[in-house]
This record gives structure tokens, C-alpha cells and sequence, in this order.
């Protein structure tokens, strides 16, 4: 027998919900909402015993802590007033909190009453029934029973008890429990004793029983045992335990396809759900794209399919943000695929990420038992990537600061040693000159070039400061025509450069002057007197170029960009100004390649320009 071969009513009329280890709750399902009379949303996040004060005074307190404390499943049964039922409560631990059922047991507390009166044993037909002498010899046997020996009544009427432990397969340790418990119960000891005990049935069925044993009052019987099959209700436990602690596992990773496929395979094994996927939504392409998926899926499709907007039930769910069951796809309209070997189906939004979604070829074959787990499990995988995406944004921004860090530490190092430098050779020519005669030491031109060289350097470092890592408004220009521009404004003779093929390409127009005019300043700062550059597309003429190369063959090889930040006293480079640093700050800002090749010539390459298009002569 599986879980779903049970009713529902048998399977979901059970109160759950779920505490951290604060006591507050992260999950309730709708009988939990309904028992508390309060919704999902005034109570998540909300510890229990501030939202129900009343509780504290009840077994709540001291079973929970217990549970927590020493990490072991506990039991009790409670009277709850205001409804007049009584619950059997069951909390299991687990290291993030607890699980607990509360299930409604008022007729069973009736029942054990009655069963005093011996009646009982007639009204609980459905349950195995047999009564003991002071003898433990079996004086009735009810029909009930019979599917679970294997037996006819009238073969085991007379027999000692231990027939039914050696009938029913029970091991050695919980048959002398048994016995304990019905010698208990005979003397007066207990009013009644509860069991769990797994046992085989007659079908030789692996089974889960309540074995509950309680007096009666009768000129022949003294006890009587009632057998209640609780495999599913025991499995069902079991699962939504298992979930609770599956969430664990989710929040302990940070990578999305990771979680996802945690959450796909915890279908698949607990859930019994070979056919299960998840798809996450790619925001830039405007899709849902599977991540992960169970053997099955993949042995039966090979591969999962990507869905776009408005294509079919898996985005109009995931749209809604509701749970949706499908009995059958051949009755259902907006299949994206018609002819689908699938007859039954679940799609399960997972928040804003994406959705899981789990198939059948059996029509009908899901039920809302299977709804309220699975909405258990993307509850849980949406939590964990919710917190895998905090954290993806912590490190980036983490990153960033780091990166803006060392850019402004190299930024301050330039400006501190390059204008250091240049007042040093200020002071010396004083120290030359004559002190009889009042008259500037420098030249003219020389004092031009000094204080050009040092408000080029202030206008790089306020580049970088204001964050040469972002760009304005993009528009078309003509590469030849900025080329004219970062000429006129650099120290590099522009009868010494060459364009060897227009071009145009979208940028912002001022950065992209300056990253031109900065690459000119660097190689002039590197020559010697004469230097010969060229500016030429990179790709051949039979493909789309890619980027530009500016090439030179000046005697001195550039500065790395790392290397004039982390070190910026390279005698070749005084006053040079952040130079290449600059250029790649400004290049990686409009998402392109920068990178420097030095053989006999130097070649500064800034590639990946998906916008550049070739002009012919």
C-alpha cells in the first residue's frame, strides 16, 4: 500500500504546523489555520507562546522544550476547551525547530470509555479486536482481526497471546513490550497503554499499528486489544518530518541549481515522484529554464523543455502564484504540449524563482494530500534561494567595495608620489639657482608642461573618483572622428598616428574620447622622440569585427593597469596619470574586453564591442 492509495479524509485531517528553534512559526497548513482560528499570514515569524499566551499554562511548554532540548520525539494528548475535542499531539525535533501534529482524537477518547464497558470491542469493527483472560488466553476474536493473522477466529480462540506477535511478525523487543503492557493494564497499574509497533499482515505487508490496550469488564475477558492500521498516517508523519528537515539541507547551500536539485530529488524520494522538475525564470531572456530534474523526467523526455511567456499551464501558474492540480491533461485546456504522454500533473510556484512541477502518465493520479506536501517542499526551496540571492548580492557588493577600495588606494598612491616628484624637481631647481639673483629658475615652457602635466593628472583622479566603472546615455559615434578629438586634446603628435578602417560604434561620447585621448598620453610618456601608432579593427575582412587594436613602437612597454595602481613608481611613467588603469576602468565599464600584448611592438586591444561596425573606404 502507498500513500496515495489512502483516503483523503484518513490523510489530511491532521493539524500541522512548524516552530524554529524560537518557537515561531514558519509553516501552518489549512487545519492548523483553522484549529488556531488564525491565518498563515498573522502568524508566521510569531512565537507561539506570545500569539497564545493561554498555551503556556497547558503540556505545551514543558513537551516542546523537552522535544528541543533533548532532541527526541514527544507525545501527549490535550483537551482543547474551546472546541471541546481533544488533540494527540506529536512534536519531532530536528535541528532547525520542530514538527507538529495535532490530530483530533475525541472519538477515540470516547471509545476508550466505552471500551470499558466492553461494547467498544463491537463498535470498533474496522480495528483488529481480541480479548484476554487472567490467563492471556483469547477468549474472542473479532472478524476484523483476521485479515491481519491470516487466520480463522476459531483457530486462535483458546490459544495464549503469543500467537498474535508470532502471527503477525512482531520482533522479540516489541513483543515484550506487549506483554508488559497488557500485564500493566490487567492489574491495575495503567487505566490504558498505547503502542507502535510495525508488524506484517497476513498479504505479508509491511504495516505500522496502534496497538492499544485497555480493561473490560466481563465474567471471562479482563483486557482487550484493539489493533488500528496506521501505516499511512505514520508515513504521511514521516514525510512532512523528513521535509522539515530537508530544509535544512536547502538553507545550509547557496547555489540556486544546487537547491533545486535538492528539492527535486526530495520529491522523488519522499514523495514518490519519479517525474518532477524545477525551472527558474531567466529575467534578462524573459523565460523559465529548467535547472534540474529527476532521472525519470530526463529517461522519459531527454531533457526538460524551456517555456516562454503565455506558453502553456507551467507560466500561467507560475503567473497566479497558486498551487495548481491538474486530474487530467486530455480534458485540460493550454497545454503547450497536446500531445503529452502526461495525464496528471502538479505545478507548484517557487515565490517569484520559478516553479516545480511533478507528472504522471495515471490520470487522477495526485491528490491534496500530495498539494500541501509539495507546498511544503517549494515553500522551503523558495526560502533557500531567497537566501541564496541575499547572499549572491552580500558578496557582490562585497566585491565591490573591495574592488573600490584598492582602486581609491591606488588612485591615492599616484597622486601622493607623481606630485611629490614633480615638487621635488621644483625644490631642486631651487636649491641651483643663485640666491643673489630673484628670478624664476624654470623656463617658460617648462613651467607650461609641469602644470599641464599635473592638471591632467587631477582630471584623471577625478575621473576615477567619480566612478570611471559607470557610463551615461550611449550614442552613435564615428571612431575616426573621436580619434580627431583625443588627438587635439593629448600630448601625442597626431601626425604619428594612423587609422588604418573607419568605423562606428555606440558608447558615451566623452569616456570614450578620454579613454582614446589616455591610450595616446600613455605612449607618448613611453617614447623616446619618434613613435609610429596605428589604429586598426580586430577580425579579419570576411567577419563582423569584434573591437580595435591601437599598436606603437615606442621603446618603453606600457605600465599594467594592476601594476601603476599597486605601484605606481615606475620611472618610465612619472606623471604619467593613471594611464592604462583609466583606460580599462573605462573599457570594462561599457561591458568590453581591455588587454595588453607586448612582442616588438605593443598592442593595447579592447575587444567585445558587439556594437562596432566596419566602414568600408
Amino acid at each position: 500500500m502507498t500513500l496515495r492509495s489512502v483516503p483523503v479524509v484518513d490523510r489530511v485531517t491532521d493539524a500541522f504546523f512548524a516552530l524554529d528553534t524560537d518557537f515561531r512559526f514558519t509553516y501552518l497548513n489549512d487545519q492548523a489555520e483553522a484549529l488556531l482560528e488564525r491565518s498563515r499570514g498573522e502568524l508566521i515569524g510569531r512565537v507561539m507562546w506570545d500569539e497564545f499566551p493561554q498555551t503556556v499554562e497547558t503540556q505545551f511548554p514543558k513537551g516542546f522544550h523537552r522535544a528541543m532540548d533533548e532532541q527526541v520525539p514527544v507525545s501527549f494528548e490535550i483537551y482543547h476547551t474551546h472546541v471541546e475535542t481533544w488533540f494527540e499531539t506529536r512534536a519531532y525535533p530536528s535541528e532547525s525547530g520542530l514538527t507538529v501534529f495535532m490530530r483530533d482524537i475525541t472519538d477515540r477518547k470516547e471509545r476508550q470509555t466505552t471500551l470499558a464497558q466492553h461494547a467498544a470491542v463491537v463498535e470498533a469493527i474496522n480495528d483488529g479486536i481480541f480479548t484476554l483472560d487472567p490467563n492471556r488466553r483469547i477468549v474472542t476474536v473479532n472478524s476484523a482481526l483476521e485479515r491481519y493473522l491470516g487466520t480463522d477466529c476459531a483457530d486462535v480462540v483458546g490459544e495464549h497471546v503469543e500467537v498474535v506477535p508470532q502471527q503477525i511478525g512482531i520482533d522479540d523487543e516489541d513483543a515484550v513490550e506487549f506483554g508488559r503492557a497488557i500485564t500493566d493494564v490487567d492489574l491495575g497499574t495503567a487505566d490504558a497503554r498505547h503502542l507502535q509497533v510495525p508488524f506484517t499482515d497476513a498479504q505479508g505487508i509491511d504495516r505500522m499499528g496502534e496497538f492499544r490496550v485497555v480493561p473490560v469488564e466481563d465474567r471471562t475477558a479482563t483486557v482487550a486489544v484493539i489493533i488500528r492500521d496506521t501505516t499511512d498516517r505514520y508515513e504521511y508523519e514521516r514525510v512532512a518530518a523528513s521535509l522539515h528537515e530537508i530544509s535544512r539541507w536547502l538553507l545550509e547551500s547557496d547555489d540556486p541549481d544546487e537547491i533545486c536539485a535538492i528539492a527535486v530529488h526530495a520529491g522523488s524520494d519522499l514523495l514518490d515522484l519519479p517525474i518532477s522538475g524545477v525551472w527558474l525564470l531567466d529575467s534578462e531572456q524573459g523565460y523559465l529554464d529548467p535547472v534540474a530534474g529527476t532521472a525519470g523526467a530526463h529517461d522519459e523526455f531527454g531533457g526538460l523543455p524551456r517555456f516562454y511567456q503565455g506558453e502553456g499551464l507551467i507560466w500561467d501558474v507560475f503567473e497566479s502564484g497558486d498551487v495548481r492540480r491538474f486530474d487530467d491533461l486530455q480534458n485540460t485546456a493550454g497545454l503547450a504540449n497536446p500531445d503529452t504522454p502526461l495525464r496528471s500533473e502538479i505545478i507548484a510556484p517557487i515565490g517569484t524563482h520559478g516553479v516545480l512541477m511533478t507528472g504522471s502518465f495515471e490520470a487522477n493520479r495526485f491528490d491534496e494530500t500530495d498539494v500541501e506536501l509539495i507546498s511544503t517542499l517549494v515553500e522551503n526551496t523558495r526560502a533557500a534561494l531567497d537566501r541564496a540571492e541575499r547572499e549572491r548580492v552580500l558578496r557582490e557588493r562585497t566585491a565591490e567595495l573591495e574592488r573600490q577600495t584598492d582602486r581609491l588606494e591606488g588612485v591615492a598612491t599616484v597622486l601622493s608620489n607623481d606630485l611629490k616628484t614633480q615638487l621635488e624637481a621644483v625644490g631642486d631647481a631651487f636649491e641651483d639657482n643663485d640666491d643673489s639673483e630673484f628670478q624664476f629658475p624654470l623656463s617658460v615652457d617648462s613651467v607650461e608642461t609641469t602644470l599641464d602635466r599635473a592638471e591632467r593628472l587631477v582630471d584623471d583622479v577625478r575621473e576615477f573618483a567619480r566612478n570611471a566603472t559607470a557610463v551615461r546615455t550611449r550614442s552613435r559615434i564615428r571612431l575616426e572622428e573621436a580619434l580627431e578629438q583625443a588627438l587635439d586634446n593629448s600630448r601625442l603628435d597626431s601626425a604619428r598616428v594612423t587609422l588604418e578602417q573607419g568605423a562606428v560604434l555606440r558608447a558615451d561620447p566623452e569616456r570614450f574620447v578620454n579613454l582614446l585621448e589616455t591610450t595616446f598620453d600613455d605612449i607618448e610618456s613611453r617614447s623616446a622622440g619618434g613613435v609610429s601608432v596605428s589604429v586598426d579593427l580586430l577580425g579579419g575582412d570576411d567577419v563582423r569585427p569584434r573591437g580595435f587594436v591601437v599598436e606603437d613602437d615606442a621603446a618603453a612597454t606600457p605600465q599594467s593597469p594592476h601594476e601603476r595602481l599597486v605601484d605606481p613608481t615606475n620611472d618610465h611613467n612619472v606623471m604619467g596619470g593613471l594611464g592604462l588603469a583609466l583606460v580599462r576602468a573605462i573599457a570594462e565599464a561599457h561591458d568590453w574586453t581591455f588587454s595588453i600584448h607586448t612582442t616588438e611592438r605593443t598592442r593595447i586591444e579592447i575587444s567585445d564591442i558587439t556594437t562596432l561596425e566596419a566602414q568600408t573606404q
